[in-house]
């Protein structure tokens, strides 16, 4: 499983797609214990509907957290974070959750773009424009986690 504490960007991402993977797909999480217990969790909290496992809401959570915290003293990660908010916006206005947080917004982008990928579909050039912009950020917030997670 990928490790929330190398790249808890890259773990959300990572699990949602399990949860897609396994909404889809149950009779497969026979093939490993990873996926059984994937399944079984989302039995558990009853989301094999949709929705997000409690372990994906904890690390977003984490990582909205930390976002807060730099908005509050790095003048540079908030000068990105002010250069992509009306793309995040116009995102967020085209979901049913328009009040989620840049962070969640940010992850539901990447998500999309990879789905949309996935099925070979195009991309626009401001679309890609502002997907690399979300990167940036979350890797910044990734690494920034990390260190953080090394320092204890």
């Amino acid at each position: 499983m990928k490790s929330k504490k190398e790249n808890i960007a890259e773990y959300i991402l990572y699990l949602w797609q399990l949860e897609d993977y396994l909404r889809a797909f149950p009779e497969q999480a026979q093939q490993s214990t990873e996926l059984m217990e994937i399944l079984d969790m989302m039995h558990q909290e009853g989301i094999m509907q949709g929705g997000h496992l409690q372990l994906a809401k904890n690390a977003l959570s984490e990582l909205e957290d930390l976002h807060d915290e730099l908005m509050d003293s790095e003048a540079p990660y908030r000068a990105v974070i002010l250069h992509i908010e009306p793309s995040l916006n116009v995102l967020k206005s085209k979901t049913d959750r328009p009040t989620m947080s840049d962070v969640e917004a940010c992850l539901v982008l990447l998500y999309q773009v990879m789905m949309l990928r996935l099925q070979k579909q195009e991309i626009s050039e401001a679309t890609d424009i502002v997907v690399k912009d979300a990167t940036q950020l979350l890797r910044f917030l990734s690494k920034t986690y990390y260190d953080n997670q090394e320092a204890f």
